[in-house]
């Protein structure tokens, strides 16, 4: 029988009790405290929170959640998560293989993933989900905390941004390792690779090898954080081996957390393409004044040389021993003149006498002449009915069409086809040109060869005056240069296609040899003109002589000395000026007897210009021919549409001279 405790120990055992009712209510005291302590923070969290058990059941919500989903607790507490999650109305057992949940008990690892939410009113919304384990006494997981934020809006502009780097007019990519991490379509495009393609290519394959060092040490630089210009531009390949020129701008990004780029690549080639003929244009307007003052110069002297052969043989006949050579002076003289006239071509310095022509009987004029010294070339024609007529120098658009056909008989050495064509067009029908046509109508001619073509390089300097690939025995590198000047003196554009290759054979089929393959093609674009075509003129062939008193100006002492020579074989009295004060002032005491002033333009001090205005204001009557080494256009114009009488271009003959005199004191 067991002893009976006595009451020592009783009361031992009372106290020993009481310590640990005590210790017990402490304990839960100090629970319940830590409880109301994590509920506090619960709820005052300002994401949704959920406390789902291992059951999937809620056993806790934050205010925050029945604000946001407009939920009460009763319709949270004690559901399955999936019912809340997913709206009560469209429940979803989120509890299979997919489910993350069902990872965190069995793992023990925070999760996390963006799904849509469905509120009881039917809308959804994008929530990116934290889901952390929860571990009781045994670190057994006992409850997962479900930390739910709304990402409607990060989403929305994800989806924008994303629509705008698929559809960027540039292309985007991310560099990183040397490598293509994630580009858009444009990328593709413009480099020609597919996303896999892209990701095994090295992007410094992607740069022309000349520029290859140069960007690559940029991008390492500033990747190590140097301050480096965003903005760079270079020429890349693309994957048919086509050169492109780029403008890159790069940022400094992270991705997938290490250093990278982020590259806005913009396609530069047609940009840079225009700046080149721009340039090339500005180029060509430069060497045309010098090719202008070139000429002025060159024009005085052939009227010297001119002059004094004239005056020699208006006193010898054919029998003499020196007839010959001076006849072949004035052929020289001819042949420089010509010469001249197409470095006046060049620079637009070249237009006579404007009038509306056919260019179709021009071109058929021409053709015939030059297909009889050139037999071994087929010339086709494929000339438009009613064509515009074109307002032109007729003399400078037959230099025009006989430079483009030797052009083409050089390319063609064993013969070969030369294909013309005109045709009505408009400004409308000259889009995606490196120049803005004015408005209006204009007149196509297209002059093609079957020849050997021309590199890029040739193309480049074709319209360059005294460029010539015949090398300077055999040609003068005025022709083509000639044509450009005087395409543009006329208010039109010229353009020029061309493919390096051999020369087609001669004994080619028509429909083999109008395959549009290699060869050049020049394009000639003119002002169409409504005035009707006028017919040629022919003026006097024989030397006029006649009587009265001429001023003759000139700031050239040979030039005065042969052209006073000239006069006065023809009859007049001359008096001569050097210079336009001197020209001024001689004109002011012998007004009265003086019938006639030639007048030279360029002149240093006071100008051909200015001293016809003084002329004038002493004599409102006044007769002025005006001459110059230049062409009559500029500033020549500008003096006769003031009322000047005629214009004379240098260097002239005794016959022309004679002509231009007889008309104005005639007139």
């Amino acid at each position: 029988m067991a002893r009976k405790p006595n009451s020592e120990e009783l009361e031992q055992r009372v106290k020993e009790l009481g310590h640990e009712i005590v210790k017990r209510k402490r304990a839960e005291e100090a629970l319940r405290k830590r409880e109301n302590y994590f509920r506090s923070l619960l709820y005052s969290i300002h994401e949704d929170i959920l406390v789902i058990d291992s059951d999937y059941r809620t056993t806790d919500v934050n205010n925050t959640f029945m604000i946001t989903s407009g939920l009460k607790r009763v319709d949270v507490i004690g559901r399955h998560c999936f019912e809340v999650s997913h709206g009560y109305n469209e429940p979803c057992d989120r509890r299979g293989e997919e489910c993350m949940l069902r990872e965190v008990f069995e793992k023990g690892e925070p999760r996390n993933c963006r799904h849509k939410h469905q509120h009881v009113d039917g809308s959804k919304i994008w929530v990116d989900i934290l889901l952390s384990p929860l571990r009781d006494e045994k670190r057994k997981v006992a409850h997962v905390i479900e930390a739910i934020r709304d990402v409607t809006d990060l989403v929305m502009a994800e989806e924008k941004y994303r629509l705008l780097v698929e559809n960027a007019s540039d292309a985007i990519f991310i560099a990183q390792d040397e490598a293509v991490k994630f580009q858009n379509p444009k990328a593709e495009e413009m480099l020609g690779y597919s996303a896999e393609e892209l990701a095994k290519i090295p992007f410094i394959n992607l740069i022309h090898p000349e520029d290859r060092d140069r960007i690559l040490d940029m991008h390492s630089r500033r990747l190590a954080g140097e301050e480096l210009p965003s903005t760079y531009s270079f020429r890349m390949v693309n994957k048919t081996g086509k050169e492109l020129w780029a403008q890159l701008n790069v940022v400094l990004v992270t991705w997938e957390g290490r250093p990278a780029t982020l590259n806005f690549l913009r396609d530069m080639t047609t940009q840079k393409k225009l700046e080149a003929q721009l340039q090339q244009a500005q180029r060509l307007e430069g060497l045309g004044t010098l090719a202008a003052e070139i000429t002025h110069n060159f024009n005085n002297l052939l009227v010297s040389i001119q002059g004094n052969a004239s005056i020699v043989l208006l006193d010898i006949d054919s029998s003499h021993p020196h007839y010959k050579n001076l006849k072949n002076i004035e052929k020289q003289v001819q042949s420089g003149s010509k010469l001249t006239a197409q470095l006046l071509g060049y620079a637009r310095e070249e237009r006579y006498e404007v009038k509306p022509i056919s260019l179709n009987q021009l071109v058929k004029e021409i053709s015939d002449s030059f297909g009889m010294t050139k037999k071994e070339i087929r010339i086709h024609q494929e000339l438009a009915e009613k064509l515009y007529g074109i307002k032109v120098d007729e003399g400078q658009i037959e230099q025009l069409l006989l430079n483009l056909y030797v052009n083409a008989a050089d390319a063609m050495p064993g013969g070969g086809d030369l294909f013309l064509k005109t045709m009505n067009v408009t400004d409308e029908d000259m889009t995606g040109k490196p120049y803005e046509p004015k408005p209006g109508n204009y007149v196509l001619l297209t002059v093609r060869d079957t020849g050997v073509g021309m590199d890029k390089k040739t193309m480049e300097h074709i319209f360059d005056p005294l460029f010539t690939t015949k090398g300077i025995s055999k040609g003068t590198g005025l022709g083509l240069a000639s044509a450009y000047g005087i395409v543009k003196a006329h208010g039109g554009y010229i353009d020029v296609d061309s493919e390096k290759g051999h020369a087609r054979p001669p004994r080619l089929s028509p429909a083999e040899r109008d395959d549009g393959g290699q060869g050049t093609t020049f394009s000639i674009y003119l002002p169409a003109s409504e005035r009707k075509v006028e017919k040629p003129v022919k003026s006097a062939e024989h030397i006029i002589e006649g009587t009265g008193t001429i001023l003759l100006v000139d700031d050239e002492e040979e030039v005065l000395d042969v052209g006073v020579q000239l006069l006065k074989i023809l009859g007049y009295t001359a008096l001569e000026a050097k210079g336009g004060r001197e020209a001024v002032e001689i004109y002011q005491k012998n007004k009265d007897k003086i019938d006639m002033v030639i007048l030279d333009m360029i002149m240093p001090g006071m100008g051909g210009g200015e001293a016809y205005d003084r002329m004038k204001e002493i004599n409102p009557g006044i007769k002025v021919l005006l001459s110059s080494g230049y062409s009559i256009d500029g500033q020549a114009t500008e003096i006769v549409a003031r009322g000047c009488d005629g214009f004379i271009q240098k260097p002239f003959n005794v016959k022309e001279l004679s002509q231009e005199v007889r008309k104005i004191l005639d007139s």
